[in-house]
């Protein structure tokens, strides 16, 4: 296996050079990210605040009782900052610190997958313009019997390394797109609750009641 392994890895360098070795590599490390977060956002319940939601809106009408038990039933990994604002955390930057604090790390790895994305490109021209020239020694040295298919066979290893380029670089760009919406989604999340758990609306209005002046 890995004989035949090395053999593959052979057969890639001597078709696009090293630049593909290097995008093929690339392409594993994003495959290995990208499955990784997608079992660190399951994993964290990203996305599934259902019951986290119910307990926001018992919470805003007032009803304290049912709003724990929608929470404890959450499997939101929001619900530890929710408690802290429910148990009397009135401190809304600290609340808000440890909301950024949650989704960095859900956040990690965003970065290499941007880099990827900017540069797998880049990777395939760079490895295209080497090509190029390669190309275009083979048809110098040929001389005056130049044959047109040095210079195709030259110009499509070129190009090889383009479109390897960009066959990394648009999926990663997807699925970091996504990611990002999804934490995008989450961070309003987290912000509405936390205003509503600090200010309800329920409280608001029995305060605006009580100081309604009585009329005869």
């Amino acid at each position: 296996m890995i004989i035949a392994l090395q053999e593959s890895i052979q057969r890639i360098a001597a078709l696009g050079g090293p630049v593909v070795l290097l995008l093929c590599a690339l392409s594993v490390l994003v495959l290995a990210v990208v499955l990784f977060k997608l079992w660190q956002f399951t994993a964290a319940g990203v996305g599934r605040h259902k019951a986290l939601q119910d307990a926001i809106a018992a919470w805003d009408t007032g009803d304290r009782t049912a709003a724990r038990d929608h929470l404890s039933r959450s499997r939101s990994y929001l619900v530890p900052l929710v408690t802290m604002a429910l148990d009397g955390q009135t401190d809304a930057a600290r609340l808000e610190a440890e909301a950024e604090a949650r989704f960095a790390r859900l956040e990690s790895g965003f970065r290499f997958l941007d880099s990827v994305a900017q540069l797998a490109p880049l990777l395939g021209l760079f490895g295209t313009v080497l090509g190029m020239i390669s190309a275009f020694q083979a048809l110098q040295q040929a001389g005056s019997q130049v044959d047109p298919a040095i210079l195709a066979g030259g110009i499509w290893v070129a190009l090889l390394t383009t479109a390897a380029g960009l066959a990394v670089a648009m999926p990663t760009s997807v699925m970091l797109s996504w990611f990002e919406a999804r934490m995008d989604a989450d961070r309003v999340l987290a912000q509405k609750a936390l205003h509503t758990v600090l200010s309800p609306s329920g409280v608001r209005k029995v305060t605006h009641l009580q100081g309604a002046p009585a009329h005869a």
